[in-house]
């Protein structure tokens, strides 16, 4: 017999497939079960557009099974009008028979609300199947809307003698090409991303998707004074750009300056973020932009690249302590996924 587990990590599967494409909104995978017999499987695919529980009814052939079905879902259905109607009416319409969810979502549009409708309708309802692996999954959703800010990873490569620059701040390349590859595709599935003023200055990033297929992030670069040139690529109006700074608020095509008080000035920028719907920023440098976020306690996870190459001397990387989750090679680099245990 399959069981209760088995079904959620398929529909946890499903849900990773909407990863860079549904942000502000969670992600979300639906299986529909009928006599052990999966019959509708689905996810949710853009932000705006159908929820997973919509596009798994919609993949039922047979739709006269649903009332003797089971529903399985990562997420607790919505239960209010969004750009969707609720999901958990949905479902009350078409009689499902019981619905197993492994989160009850701590939105407060939401929150107990969705699973009260289904029970109150005379559907079971059975949660916390899998919840620490379904808390995981959403780790970006829940801490934007619990703790009020976006979902923060700090991302270095750095040499095997422990530096992530030269003498100059300079820092290309460290790490291999399919490490650099990787770090594409992490930008494709993050809402951001955030350098300080001198990686700006002497990388001059683009901090866009190009060795592989996603969408851009937003690019988030603070600079207090307005030093930075307006030649830098950062500034090619190509992407949606925020610049934090002291000076000036000023608004145009892809780049805003986005003006902050001194005193709180981080504090204020993640607050700006949050209230800009930005659910997750990928944090890549500097190192003295690394170790104020470090310092502040500011970051969820680590992900560190360390290469084979050698610099002798140089600007020294950050020294973070956490919960290691991962520890693997990339060729010649080595990655370790560090989690914050605040």
């Amino acid at each position: 017999m399959i069981t209760n587990e088995l079904y959620m990590q398929r529909a946890m599967e499903l849900a990773r497939l909407g990863v860079g494409r549904v942000s502000p909104n969670p992600l979300v995978g639906c299986l529909i079960v009928h006599q052990e017999q999966v019959i509708g499987e689905g996810w949710h695919k853009k932000f705006g557009e159908a929820h997973a529980e919509v596009n798994a009814v919609a993949s039922v052939d047979n739709k006269s099974l649903l009332p003797e079905a089971t529903v399985y879902v990562n997420l607790e259905p919505c239960a209010h009008q969004g750009k969707t109607p609720p999901c958990a009416d949905m479902l009350i319409s078409h009689g499902v028979k019981k619905v197993v969810i492994a989160n009850l979502d701590t939105h407060p549009l939401v929150a107990g609300n969705g699973a009260k409708k289904l029970r109150d309708a005379g559907i079971e309802v059975m949660s916390g199947v899998l919840m620490k692996e379904g808390r995981d999954l959403n780790r970006r959703f829940f801490t934007f809307v619990e703790k009020k800010r976006p979902y923060i990873i700090l991302k270095w490569a750095e040499t095997s003698d422990g530096f992530i620059a030269h003498e100059n701040y300079e820092s290309k390349w460290i790490s291999n090409d399919l490490s650099r590859q990787l770090v594409h595709r992490w930008r494709s599935e993050e809402d951001a991303v955030l350098v300080g003023t001198r990686t700006a200055q002497h990388d001059d990033p683009k901090l866009t998707v190009r060795d592989w297929s996603g969408r851009n992030p937003v690019r988030v670069v603070f600079d207090r004074f307005l030093r930075l040139s307006d030649k830098l690529a950062l500034f090619d109006r190509s992407q949606p750009t925020l610049c934090y700074n002291l000076i000036k608020y000023e608004v145009h095509e892809n780049l805003i300056l986005m003006r902050l008080g001194e005193e709180n000035f981080w504090q204020e920028m993640l607050n700006d973020l949050y209230r800009r719907g930005i659910q997750s920023v990928m944090v890549e440098g500097g190192a003295q932009t690394l170790h104020t976020f470090i310092e502040r306690g500011w970051w969820d996870e680590a992900r560190i690249i360390r290469s084979q190459r050698l610099f002798g001397k140089g600007i020294a990387a950050p020294v973070l302590r956490g919960r290691q989750v991962l520890d693997e090679k990339i060729m010649d680099d080595h990655l370790t996924i560090i989690q914050n245990g605040k």
